[in-house]
């Protein structure tokens, strides 16, 4: 059986086929909510997927562009993935998704996308990939990289835009949080010192939380700030932190985890320990992922905009991909939001 075709969705649905193709590339203010729903319905219907090699040969663009992450099975990748794909399609542009492992080779891999000609421009949340790497790449493909990234950085010659939070801030105004409550021994989970695990994220929101002790006139204590090894954030490794700060020494008073997953394995510690925060200990994270609004107590958090995340990226990139004379690198803010829930409080305020 031959595939639907552009022609067939045009002809049962009754529109033509420039309705179909703005539907499709996801311009649908240019018709009717009515329209494009049953643009849409048809394209269910009759299975109709679209053909891109043809696309690529009939404007020279594919309007394929992908998004590579370390692991989609961590919640806050996947928030940021679902973000994208809005984004993406509002553009104009198909998103496809690879996950990495946060290995180096196979960032580099994705950077350069050899084996896919689709693809012309690819975002990234490297976790391994030096820029010395990116610079040497045999594909020169515009990116665009989500975090942060060392104000020494090199990237060589290549024109990379940085999309992120202000990790320094946004960590500053939870850990003043914490201090405003009453709290002065304040632990971390998720310091990462050396290379080339030490993200510059986590690196970020480790200075934003001494320098909230400091302006309180408080010492940072190494022994309330250990280090995670690997570079994977997970419940897992937020589990065995907890617990070795629940067992040496005098317990702190609340806990500060570098992400969300870290801070969802230490409320299991806790409970394992016969804790209970905020009783026994406050308790925040970073990232809003959505199952911090149904942990027990739920969880205090700072959530960036993943929206706006997207929206500045997939404009970034595309950008890239279409100027005759793209801009010089930057470096892109989005927003953040301090959420302050059971586990510390019940206000709520945002930056």
């Amino acid at each position: 059986m031959a595939q639907p075709t552009l022609h067939d969705v045009a002809a049962r649905a009754g529109v033509s086929i420039k309705t179909v193709s703005n539907v499709l590339r996801g311009v649908e203010n240019r018709v009717s909510v009515r329209t494009a729903a049953r643009v849409h319905q048809v394209i269910e219907e009759i299975g109709y997927r679209p053909n891109l090699s043809a696309r690529r040969l009939r404007t020279g663009h594919s309007q394929v562009i992908a998004l590579a992450v370390p692991d989609l099975g961590n919640p806050y990748f996947a928030e940021v993935a679902t973000a994208m794909i809005g984004a993406a399609r509002k553009a104009g542009y198909t998103l496809l998704i690879e996950e990495t492992g946060g290995e180096a080779g196979a960032e580099l891999g994705a950077a350069e996308h050899l084996r896919d000609p689709l693809i012309e421009g690819v975002i990234m949340s490297p976790l391994a990939l030096a820029g010395e790497a990116l610079a040497q790449r045999t594909r020169s493909m515009p990116i665009v990289l989500l975090g942060e990234h060392e104000p020494d950085a090199t990237f060589g010659h290549v024109m990379v835009d940085h999309v992120a939070i202000d990790n320094a801030a946004a960590s500053r105004a939870l850990t003043g949080h914490l201090l405003d409550q009453g709290f002065r021994r304040i632990a971390v989970i998720g310091r990462q010192d050396h290379a080339p695990h030490a993200t510059a994220t986590a690196l970020q929101r480790l200075k934003g939380y001494r320098e909230a002790l400091s302006e309180r006139g408080l010492a940072f204590d190494e022994a309330l700030a250990p280090a995670v090894p690997g570079a994977h954030y997970s419940k897992e490794a937020g589990a065995r932190a907890a617990a070795r700060i629940f067992t040496q020494g005098e317990r702190p008073e609340a806990l500060y985890c570098f992400a969300d997953v870290l801070a969802i394995g230490a409320l299991r510690a806790a409970h394992d320990h016969g804790l209970h925060a905020p009783h026994d200990f406050a308790l925040a994270g970073f990232d809003g992922i959505d199952e911090g609004r149904f942990t027990i107590p739920t969880l205090t958090t700072v959530r960036p905009d993943y929206a706006d995340m997207a929206r500045q990226a997939v404009s970034a990139l595309v950008e890239r991909m279409t100027s005759e004379s793209p801009a010089p690198p930057r470096d892109l803010r989005c927003g953040w939001e301090l959420i302050v829930r059971e586990s510390t409080g019940a206000a709520r305020t945002s930056g």
